[in-house]
């Protein structure tokens, strides 16, 4: 099935998710949530002092991956828009829509660390620039790619800024309130795209579950061109904001095991046959990995030398 005609005929479910996030996601707005009365002007020639804001390096490390990640939002419309904006009703309204909201979350974010002086702003913005510039982001070839990798990636995105929320809160409410706020907008992204990608498995079994196998096997955070990204990544990991094993549990398991329940989708050719095959037994290994993975995180909380947790 083409896209056009695939999109065609889920037009009636986008519609439907589509009125359910409109109803259940909540209008905020970024000038209300940052505490303003703490902020002061830069002086000429000021250098950056991380004393000003009492927050580990990992911590830092994770604000500034999310921060840089929302902020290429250029070019994650044109993913989207491309998948699906060219579409009339319901998709065009839901790409408009959900560009919108993303935009929120860099303004909110910038704003906040600005003022609380997090993050050095010069160092920020250097990586901003070279983020934008260079304009990496994972590009899916079809529309039901589209489905499996925003729905894996956008319920990354929320755990990973839930995550950094918590360890921000432990230094500072306002910054807490903030991530979870931003989380809660990720998380309504998920849920329409996760609902949108069973929608397809019913639709084009063998085309979704070749995508999903794809997706999954290849996965990665979309980080690439971010300045030092694996650097930031395994510290994000060490401080179990976002690991292999976070990903196994908390996204493969609930997500295309339960979920999108792909054990037992029906109406399979030879194709599509191969392509569960394929996932499934990328998700035996990734069992054995996570698993790995957890006991490294227990011997380091019981107190044994610091182990790298971002792969095993």
């Amino acid at each position: 099935m083409d896209d056009l005609a695939l999109l065609s005929e889920l037009a009636p479910t986008a519609e439907k998710n589509l009125e359910r996030h409109l109803a259940a996601t909540k209008q905020w707005y970024p000038h209300k949530m940052v505490p303003w009365s703490r902020g002061r002007d830069f002086a000429e020639d000021e250098e950056w002092d991380p004393r000003e804001a009492d927050l580990p390096d990992a911590v830092r490390s994770a604000l500034y991956v999310n921060l840089l990640t929302e902020d290429n939002l250029p070019y994650y419309f044109r993913d989207i828009d491309r998948m699906y904006g060219y579409a009339d009703g319901a998709w065009g309204e839901w790409t408009r829509r959900w560009t919108a909201e993303e935009g929120r979350h860099a303004i909110v974010i910038r704003d906040y660390l600005m003022v609380t002086r997090a993050i050095d702003p010069v160092w920020l913005e250097d990586g901003r620039m070279a983020q934008v510039q260079s304009g990496q982001v994972p590009e899916p070839p079809s529309a039901l790619h589209g489905f499996a990798y925003v729905s894996l990636q956008e319920l990354a995105t929320r755990i990973s800024h839930r995550n950094t929320g918590k360890l921000l809160g432990e230094h500072d409410k306002v910054g807490y309130e903030i991530m979870a706020r931003v989380a809660s907008d990720e998380n309504h992204h998920f849920i329409f795209y996760r609902d949108m990608a069973k929608a397809a498995l019913e639709a084009d079994p063998n085309g979704m579950m070749t995508a999903i196998a794809d997706e999954v096997t290849g996965f990665a955070m979309p980080g690439v061109g971010i300045p030092g990204f694996n650097e930031h990544a395994k510290a994000i990991a060490n401080a179990g904001i976002y690991d292999f094993a976070i990903h196994h549990e908390q996204i493969l398991v609930p997500v295309v095991l339960r979920h999108w329940d792909v054990e037992n989708v029906t109406g399979l050719d030879a194709e599509g046959e191969q392509a569960r095959e394929r996932l499934m037994k990328y998700i035996r290994r990734s069992e054995k990995v996570a698993a790995r993975i957890a006991r490294k995180r227990e011997a380091v909380d019981a107190g044994e030398p610091e182990q790298e947790l971002a792969s095993a």
